[in-house]
């Protein structure tokens, strides 16, 4: 009797924990959904109503607001080209980790985690002194270099676990069969790399999405949309703030449901 009290104390314990956290995730998520398309009445008003009415005068204001349109392109540009950087850069990295023994292989790997040591408004000035030399400031590729910098260690470090979980032989009998190393790369190893790569464009993707420090610093024309809010809307209506949030967010959450099937199956494919 006592093991079943235990076993239901520990069972209610977890369901509890679970509700707790979806409810620390999903809150906020559905507080700045809701606002964003109340009027700024039912923002401001009490008592707050569980699903206010529908209206999209705060939404469509904030997207007319000048300069927006320009600032969500220019984030879109930036995520892009750091998520292709990331990629080509990383899973090359992860690859050789992996597959390859060499000198100075584990201080390689301290050192690409030593990336994120230093913190980046301590870069901030000699970065910007740098680019401005060599003429990358207030340019999208200059902001995607620094977010690909933040984004690159973790793409790293997964492709090469990844890597790392696929069978050797699988390659070697692709050799067997004719096929060149980069032909079995290719076509018997990248898909099964596939999940964890996408998972490491995922996280790219936000890196570059959510990052406003060094777009703030390297931009002025040419802002992302974290910079563009940060600076322009500081001192907006709190439903224009609402309405930035959820722009801002929306796109994140779009971009991982769209590749979650890979994020799923990442760990069954590593674990292999």
């Amino acid at each position: 009797m006592k093991r079943v009290g235990g076993s239901s104390a520990m069972a209610w314990l977890f369901g509890a924990s679970l509700v707790i956290l979806c409810l620390w995730v999903l809150l906020p998520l559905y507080l700045l959904m809701v606002n964003s398309v109340s009027t700024p009445d039912q923002i401001h008003g009490w008592p707050k109503r569980l699903w206010p009415e529908i209206s999209f005068d705060t939404i469509l204001f904030f997207w007319n607001f000048q300069g927006v349109a320009q600032a969500m392109f220019n984030s879109i540009v930036t995520a892009v080209i750091t998520l292709l950087l990331s990629i080509l850069l990383g899973t090359p990295a992860g690859y050789g980790l992996a597959r390859f023994r060499f000198r100075g292989k584990n201080l390689f790997r301290i050192m690409v985690l030593m990336t994120r040591a230093f913190p980046l408004p301590l870069l901030a000035l000699p970065l910007a002194v740098v680019y401005l030399q060599i003429g990358l400031d207030d340019t999208l590729i200059g902001v995607a270099l620094v977010h690909t910098m933040l984004a690159l260690p973790f793409t790293v470090l997964v492709t090469f676990s990844l890597f790392l979980g696929i069978p050797r032989e699988l390659e070697e009998v692709a050799w067997t069969m004719g096929c060149t190393r980069w032909e079995a790369f290719r076509k018997v190893v990248l898909p099964l790399a596939a999940p964890g790569i996408a998972a490491s464009a995922v996280f790219a993707f936000v890196v570059s999405w959510n990052e406003v420090f060094a777009a703030a610093i390297l931009t002025v024309n040419n802002q992302t949309l974290t910079a563009f809010l940060v600076q322009s809307l500081d001192e907006s209506p709190v439903h224009l703030k609402f309405a930035g949030g959820l722009v801002l967010v929306l796109p994140a959450l779009v971009f991982i449901f769209a590749v979650r099937k890979y994020m799923f199956s990442l760990w069954g494919i590593a674990s292999r």
